[in-house]
């Protein structure tokens, strides 16, 4: 098992998977025998790691870590990896997801110990379970996002998002791979509100900071933290004048209560009920 190198002195070793080894089939790759459905996070610089650059260091981790991930049939074998709505690059988040197919099964705890280590300090893997049926995909329906405003007044951002939330349609534009694209950014947006935390403590002089919480449903054009900006510049002419920090909180299901369900949850529902 391979270590990954935290400091000058210093390395972590993972516990070794515990899998049991089986011959490869003579004239094709070897079938799924286990699906595990991963949580990781993209913290600090590592935010700014395009999904390309995490996919492709995610194989790499899997190769370090000795995963023994399976691959698709063809001329040109890929590894079994799906993806479910990354972030966009330069967002931070908490909840990021993804499902692999592996040739021979694993212990799932053991999996993101591995994994973990043998990936840099701001990829973290937090969760792994095994799946236990479903579409990981199915279960991504909304997700909860906290964009900092540096410099933005909280009472300004009050009013804008007050704007924003009477509002029945708001157009936003957007470059996309298909070209410039005009689309309402208003009906996605389950929630959104201004935090208590937006407040500047007494007596310190301190840069104002609106830190808003949004919901947002997943949809077609998908509505990001961006659009929403975008949005509220329309409709209250709000325009922070430097970068916002943004970070996914979670996403997952979408309850009538307006919560947000890890989508990992089923699964681990779904095996203990599988041991009784």
């Amino acid at each position: 098992m391979a270590l990954r190198q935290d400091g000058a002195d210093t390395q972590v070793a993972p516990e070794e998977l515990t899998i049991a080894r089986k011959p490869q089939p003579e004239g094709g790759q070897a079938p799924v025998v286990q699906r595990v459905r991963i949580r990781y996070a993209k913290r600090g610089p590592l935010r700014f790691t395009s999904h390309r650059d995490f996919a492709r260091a995610f194989e790499r981790a899997l190769r370090r870590a000795g995963v023994p991930i399976a691959f698709s049939q063809g001329f040109t074998p890929h590894p079994k990896i799906s993806y479910a709505s990354a972030a966009p690059t330069g967002v931070a988040s908490e909840a990021e997801y993804l499902e692999i197919g592996l040739r021979e099964p694993v212990d799932p705890g053991q999996l993101r110990q591995a994994l973990d280590a043998a990936l840099s300090p701001g990829l973290d893997v937090l969760d792994a379970v095994e799946a236990t049926g479903g579409s990981l995909a199915d279960r991504i329906e909304a997700s909860r996002w906290r964009i900092e405003l540096p410099e933005v007044d909280p009472a300004l951002a009050e009013q804008a998002v007050a704007a924003f939330r009477a509002a029945e349609e708001i157009q936003v534009e957007r470059m996309t791979k298909q070209g410039r694209r005009t689309f309402d950014a208003r009906a996605a947006v389950m929630s959104i509100d201004v935090s208590p935390e937006s407040e500047t403590p007494s007596g310190v002089v301190a840069v104002p900071c609106a830190i808003l919480e949004v919901v947002v449903r997943q949809v077609t054009p998908s509505v990001r933290p961006d659009d929403v900006l975008s949005g509220l510049r329309v409709v209250a002419a709000l325009e922070p004048p430097v970068a916002p920090r943004v970070i996914r909180l979670a996403q997952g299901t979408l309850t009538a209560q307006g919560e947000i369900v890890d989508p990992l949850d089923a699964d681990r529902d779904g095996a203990a009920i599988g041991e009784h």
